[in-house]
């Protein structure tokens, strides 16, 4: 069968003349090939019929390797951009009807709309020799002539190496220590040296903010950053020059252009264009490096560059653009370094000769400040990030999920710490994802600026994983799951990024968002031993009491917590250009409702959708604004005008309360709460309702939501009921979560709704005529009911807080609602 197999794989790469890199999509191809033939080896008429007791289908079936044209207007870098490109079919894939491989980006391409040409075989006809395309990189590298110390400061230069290469330090691995036993109270160890720093998941981005100095006056929304226009990188034809050799920039010539003019992308701005245009100088590249693949700066789809905060203050170094200037920095090479020490100390990789036909995933240096809680600096960090999007799946990736802690586990644990008066302190994990061991054979390049130089031309197999890699999360979170395991924690099923902890009257509960820790024990003896243990495993940085935690400050008063993002808030602000509006009361009109199509399209709809997305993370403890940022997010695929007034609204509210934030207060009860509401046939476009939740935990909002209903309903009652349901599920899982957390609830959990027909629903099989079309899963609150979980009560419409996630509310009534839902002033 073997033979076969080979036989088939061979045939198919002959066939198509494809090169031999390609050899596991041809052996899958014949594998697939293989088990739909006819085959008198068993009884069934083929394997896939044996196998799966059905006939397998043919009517999808083509050549390997010949032409195919999937569509790519998903992807296109502009309108004018064509909807398809040529592509070579690959084959088969277990979850898709095939994969397409693209001749111009190199990359695989999946698609279900895809026009085949089984005639023609791009590989067969093309005039590039097939060891070219075998042994060509993705994206080649090529060589660099260093320019004067008097260009320098044109524009940013190219990444190239040191004169002088940099020491290679050798590291010993230090021995790992046995972890301490957390089944009895025993006098703890002296913990080890704390790291000098705390990792952070690499952010290629520092934050935005404007220009000039806060006296000067700020330009609107869409035009917050200054304009810089452009110059298109320009290709010479093939002659004896050097390659990548920086030229001046060209007099302007009287001849056509190549292709029409662009309008300027703000028209009202044109006049304040000539004081800000930058012409960085035009690189000649070598005819025989020439990548195929257009990007968007080279199809002059431009934007505006962000502005680093680093600019303007005195004493900072900026983030350097190439691996040159960053070596040139005192800071920024004292950061590379030690990021290259803790890859050797961890013994991340082994260097080896290139594999032939492997697959070397390359990698970048990205250098961030990493900032405090009041926006100070902290430090310079630098990350080695490797191009994951290089990965081959199957080849060096499989699976590649790995979850994070979920909101609303974090604000209840937080809650039944408070209400305990457990510790609580938040760990770090320097270089976390080092940790991580791999199962597949991942081979990279070594770090630029840190090449061996007794071994230059060798390669990384890669030990643990690293920044950048797909499947680099997943090894992280399952190797400190599996450690945890052995410390006697175990893993939640409502939230498996929740482990707890317990042994006769002693507890701890411990959340894990990639790299950053919250734990919280029963007492200080069992924190400092977990943290202890942690320690001896992990490169783990005791960061003190839960202070500043995904970008949430949490600042402890006399009867609670309170979690503000204040910090974030004016970076929004700031970044919109908003910082000196005027505020208002409420963030949403009460007056109209946004529709689809109302208005003009904004000029600059990249910074809507910007702004749009940065709000969605202030929910986390801005819930009176859920339902603004909602309405603003369901229009980021087309916003128009009005939609623009709205987001400006949000952003007026949000500068009159940037100091609030979710209060968390102590509490002896043991009671959930859920509050829920519908605005019936809201939509002004289809007309659906919008469902809305709050659910109470002892007093405190530990779960919300907003959310348009999928379908149109035809009542109020309808409307209500589903909200109703969807209030039942969270508090479901808030139950479960709550049982998992040895905390269990006596009592039923009270739903309160402000319909009295989708009060009588939830209980009885009612109105059989106005109901007799809606899903049958939604009335599983009666089986809620029935077992004694939960009551659904009807509530006064005055006292429905659950209205603010649903519609847009008085002033009065809107600053009513928000004290209930404990939002409290900092």
């Amino acid at each position: 069968m073997i033979r076969t197999t080979n036989d088939v794989m061979r045939t198919l790469l002959f066939q198509a003349s494809l090169p031999a890199r390609f050899w596991a999509e041809s052996l899958h191809t014949a594998t697939y090939l293989i088990n739909r033939l006819p085959s008198t080896a068993s009884p069934a008429p083929t394997p896939h019929h044996a196998l799966f007791g059905t006939p397998p289908r043919y009517d999808h079936l083509r050549v390997f390797g010949c032409a195919c044209y999937p569509n790519t207007s998903a992807t296109a870098p502009h309108k004018l951009a064509p909807r398809s490109t040529r592509c070579v079919f690959l084959g088969y894939s277990p979850t898709t009807r095939g994969t397409a491989f693209d001749l111009t980006s190199r990359r695989v391409l999946i698609s279900r709309h895809v026009v085949f040409d089984e005639s023609f075989f791009p590989f067969s006809s093309t005039t590039t020799p097939a060891s070219d395309l075998e042994l060509e990189s993705l994206f080649p590298t090529d060589p660099v002539v260093q320019p004067p110390l008097s260009e320098r400061s044109a524009g940013p230069s190219p990444v190239c190496l040191p004169d002088a290469p940099v020491p290679f330090p050798v590291v010993p691995a230090a021995p790992r220590a046995a972890p301490v036993s957390l089944a009895a109270p025993r006098a703890a160890p002296e913990s080890p040296a704390a790291p000098q720093a705390a990792p952070e998941a690499p952010c290629p981005e520092a934050p935005l903010s404007p220009a000039g100095p806060r006296a000067a006056p700020r330009p609107p929304l869409r035009y917050a950053q200054p304009v810089r226009v452009y110059q298109r990188r320009t290709v010479v034809s093939p002659a004896p020059t050097p390659p990548l050799q920086a030229s001046p920039v060209p007099a302007p010539s009287t001849s056509p252009p190549a292709g029409p003019p662009e309008p300027p992308r703000h028209p009202r701005l044109a006049a304040r264009v000539e004081s800000t245009v930058y012409h960085p100088p035009v690189l000649e590249r070598d005819p025989r490096h020439l990548h195929p693949m257009v990007t968007r700066r080279a199809a002059g789809v431009l934007r505006p560059a962000a502005l680093s905060t680093a600019a303007a203050e005195p004493g900072i170094s900026p983030v350097p653009s190439s691996v040159r200037d960053a070596l040139a920095d005192p800071h920024w090479r004292r950061a590379m370094e030690e990021e290259y020490t803790a890859l050797l100390a961890n013994q991340t990789w082994d260097l080896v000769p290139t594999p032939p036909g492997g697959n070397v995933v390359t990698g970048k240096w990205i250098w961030t400040h990493k900032r405090r809680a009041d926006g100070t600096l902290d430090r310079y960090k630098a990350c080695w990030v490797l191009r994951g999007f290089t990965q081959r799946p199957g080849v060096d990736y499989d699976e590649t999920f790995s979850p994070v802690v979920k909101p609303a586990t974090v604000r209840t644990v937080l809650s039944l710490a408070l209400s305990r008066s457990w510790p609580v302190h938040q760990l770090d994990v320097k270089n976390a994802f080092l940790h991580g061991t791999l199962t597949e054979t991942v081979y990279c390049s070594q770090p630029a600026g840190f090449v061996d130089p007794t071994r230059p031309d060798m390669v990384c197999r890669l030990n643990k994983s690293l920044y950048g890699l797909k499947q680099a999360p997943r090894a992280w979170y399952s190797r400190f799951a599996t450690f945890l395991v052995t410390l006697g924690f175990t893993e939640a099923k409502s939230d498996t990024s929740l482990f707890i902890y317990r042994h006769g009257d002693e507890m701890a509960y411990l959340l894990l968002y990639v790299d950053d820790i919250v734990l919280t024990a029963s007492s200080p003896s069992l924190l400092q031993r977990i943290i202890t243990s942690l320690q001896q495993e992990f490169a783990m940085k005791d960061l003190g009491v839960l202070h500043h935690f995904l970008g949430v400050t949490v600042e402890p008063r006399p009867s609670g917590l309170l979690l503000h993002q204040r910090q974030y808030t004016l970076d929004i602000l700031e970044r919109a250009g908003m910082a000196d509006c005027n505020p208002c009361s409420t963030p949403v009109d009460t007056q109209a409702k946004l529709s689809e199509d109302a208005g003009p399209p904004v000029a600059d709809p990249t910074a809507y959708r910007s702004l749009a997305g940065a709000l969605q993370y202030l929910t986390f403890t801005r819930p009176d604004i859920t339902y603004a940022v909602q309405q603003v997010c369901l229009h980021m695929h087309d916003p128009r005008e009005p939609h623009l007034t709205a987001l400006k609204r949000l952003l007026r509210y949000l500068r009159g309360t940037v100091d609030y934030g979710l209060f968390l207060h102590r509490s002896s009860s043991a009671e959930l709460v859920v509050y829920t509401d519908a605005d019936w046939a809201g939509c002004p476009d289809t007309r659906r309702s919008t469902s809305g939740y709050a659910v109470f935990l002892d007093g405190n909002l530990v779960s919300w939501s907003s959310k348009r209903q999928p379908v149109v309903s035809r009542s109020s009652a309808e409307a209500e009921y589903r909200a109703v349901a969807n209030g039942v599920a969270e508090a479901s899982w808030l139950r479960q979560l709550l049982a998992e957390l040895h905390s269990p609830l006596a009592k039923s959990t009270l739903v309160y709704c402000d319909n009295v027909s989708a009060v009588y629903l939830s209980t009885n099989p009612v109105q059989h005529q106005r109901t007799k079309h809606v899903e049958i899963d939604l009335h599983f609150v009666r089986d809620r009911v029935a077992i004694g979980d939960v009551r659904v009560l009807h509530v006064p419409t005055t006292s429905q807080f659950a209205d603010i996630f649903t519609k847009g509310l008085p002033s009065a009534v809107f600053s009513e609602f928000r004290s209930s839902l404990n939002i409290a002033r900092g």
